[in-house]
């Protein structure tokens, strides 16, 4: 999954809810400024960013590490 679409399916689980982001901040202890930029498509959020927004959303934040059979 590309970074726009996490972007877009916070923004839209947000919206859903009738939550602001100002709300979703608090709820989630992300910085105002970090949210706005993640929805917004910029910024690169880390996996705790993630996880916090998701569990202050109710959304499950799953990492899958695939090998694609590249020899280092």
């Amino acid at each position: 999954m590309h970074s726009r679409e996490i972007f877009n399916i916070v923004k839209a689980r947000r919206e859903s809810l009738n939550v602001t982001q100002e709300t979703l901040a608090q709820l989630s202890g992300v910085a105002l400024r970090t949210l706005k930029q993640f929805e917004s498509g910029k910024g690169n959020p880390t996996l705790q960013t993630l996880q916090k927004l998701g569990d202050a959303l109710g959304l499950e934040v799953t990492v899958v590490i695939k090998n694609k059979g590249i020899n280092a």
